[in-house]
């Protein structure tokens, strides 16, 4: 019998009611897809997505790096992917990221994607902007899964630096605006602890005033990004408010924000998705008195859920706390470590996410 109840881990959390999610619409303008046609060139436009008027732009505020549940098989428990999806509407999460590594996305088949995309978009559409990670080494399969995401009715794609590879600058540069012509918004991810590659300031700045363009996710953890992607943006005449920063760095997200950026994608807000909504609205407010009451409680969640690879811990938290049935990773990743429960399970005890024993 599942442990978790929606209405019961809702009253845990706490209603987002305080704040209001914001869209903070840039000076660009997003082609139309008439318009992104005529500017491209016969081989591309085959390729164009076709689903520009029906997208809920990404906005500020957090997003929630969705897991992947499964069953004991190995299979994708559709029945509670639904329920967490229901779960963050409730709780005020302001944005989804899924099939990011958090999703497991790298040992999901195209067919099991598709599943996963057709899911979110029957129960989130048109609710919270609806944001799948397409991003891998080779173009050819970040195309067709950008092109899946556009049929399906998604609203951006999250591409990450092609990983193990280290393209030079100006591939990145390239490849960036390659996918963002396919016609779907598109956050960049840089993530160079895990890709090997840094997409720099500068050649963000470069790429900024393509109209696909739309977010950053920069999880270097490097508060000073903030204000270096804004000034290489100014630099190359894309006012700095038109790209939306978004922390992939759970400890240092609310520094992020207050900085200058934008909300964040959080492997956090899949235990604490109002708490960590509320914490982004706190920030972007520039509330530090109320950023510290939230956060502090939270501090070491934020730390511990790295504890083995993610998303491994997270997955086992979510299990402890009856959202899920079971912690079950596909290989080559694993269920925690049993030496790791009591950290995990004081880390969720200390952010007030257990009820009890």
């Amino acid at each position: 019998m599942r442990l978790f109840c929606l209405a019961a881990v809702c009253a845990l959390f706490g209603q987002s009611t305080a704040f209001a999610p914001v869209h903070r619409p840039g000076p660009k303008t997003a082609l139309s897809t008439s318009q992104l046609a005529a500017s491209l060139s016969t081989s591309q436009l085959s390729a164009v997505g076709s689903n520009a008027n029906e997208r809920t732009p990404m906005r500020q505020g957090s997003y929630v790096a969705l897991l992947t549940p499964f069953d004991q098989t190995g299979k994708i428990d559709i029945p509670t992917l639904r329920s967490l999806l229901q779960f963050h509407l409730e709780s005020g999460t302001d944005g989804l990221c899924i099939l990011g590594t958090t999703g497991e996305a790298s040992v999901l088949s195209m067919a099991e994607r598709k599943t996963i995309l057709d899911v979110a978009v029957e129960e989130v559409k048109g609710k919270i902007p609806i944001l799948v990670g397409t991003g891998t080494i080779d173009p050819a399969h970040v195309k067709e899964m950008t092109m899946q995401a556009i049929d399906c009715g998604c609203d951006a794609s999250l591409v990450v630096t092609p990983y193990y590879v280290k393209p030079p600058q100006r591939a990145l540069v390239r490849h960036f605006e390659t996918m963002a012509d396919l016609g779907l918004p598109v956050c960049i991810y840089n993530v160079p602890g895990r890709t090997g590659v840094d997409f720099t300031p500068e050649s963000i700045g470069q790429v900024a005033g393509h109209p696909n363009i739309v977010a950053v996710k920069e999880a270097t953890g490097d508060l000073s990004r903030v204000a270096q992607i804004h000034d290489a943006c100014e630099a190359n005449g894309v006012p700095k408010d038109s790209l939306l920063l978004l922390s992939g760095d759970d400890g240092s997200t609310d520094e992020f924000v207050l900085e200058g950026g934008d909300g964040c994608i959080s492997v956090t807000a899949n235990v604490a998705p109002s708490l960590m909504h509320n914490l982004m609205m706190a920030a972007l407010k520039k509330d530090r008195d109320e950023v510290q009451r939230i956060n502090e409680p939270l501090r070491r969640l934020h730390q511990d859920e790295f504890c083995e690879a993610n998303p491994i811990p997270i997955k086992w938290a979510a299990k402890r706390m009856g959202m899920i049935d079971n912690a079950y990773m596909r290989p080559p990743l694993d269920e925690l470590s049993p030496v790791f429960h009591t950290l995990v399970e004081d880390a969720l005890g200390a952010a007030g996410l257990l009820a009890g024993p």
